[in-house]
């Protein structure tokens, strides 16, 4: 009997080109917000406030304000793996060098797809993320992408 070896390469799970960008975005429903802050000045609450008003369900997930237990009218979760159900998208508002203690909670809870914000790259997360076939896109915002779709 011979082992099945997939011959899938990790590097198509890095995406970056506008097509792959806008099939991501029209398959996905449900974003759970890692870095989701309070302050309405901030892109960690304004872009998941406009992907929410563009349909999308948020789930928050912030890394600080442990007195907060709902955000843009949805409950709020402490851990990736605490939030019940499937997600497709985990929307990273985390600076690069705090990815990395995030990555074994987001493959436990295996998203379709992880998204790291404008100016946030770690191409070490996103290598171990694409190997265990997650979908990865770095250094786009998501607002910008959503609106380039017409959503």
């Amino acid at each position: 009997m011979t082992a099945q070896v997939d011959t899938t390469d990790w590097r198509e799970h890095l995406l970056d080109r506008p097509e792959q960008i806008k099939q991501l975005l029209e398959h996905t429903h449900r974003i759970a917000v890692l870095g989701i802050k309070p302050n309405p000045d901030q892109p960690a609450y304004y872009v998941p406030e406009y992907a929410q008003k563009a349909g999308y369900e948020i789930v928050p997930v912030p890394v600080y304000y442990k007195e907060l237990t709902e955000m843009h009218g949805e409950k709020v979760y402490r851990k990736l793996i605490d939030i019940p159900g499937d997600i497709d998208m985990v929307n990273v508002f985390r600076r690069p060098m705090d990815i990395a203690q995030h990555v074994d909670d987001i493959i436990a809870k295996n998203p379709k797809s992880v998204w790291f914000q404008l100016g946030i790259r770690n191409d070490e997360a996103a290598e171990r993320l694409a190997r265990a076939g997650i979908d990865v896109v770095q250094d786009h915002c998501l607002l910008v992408e959503l609106r380039r779709i017409g959503r």
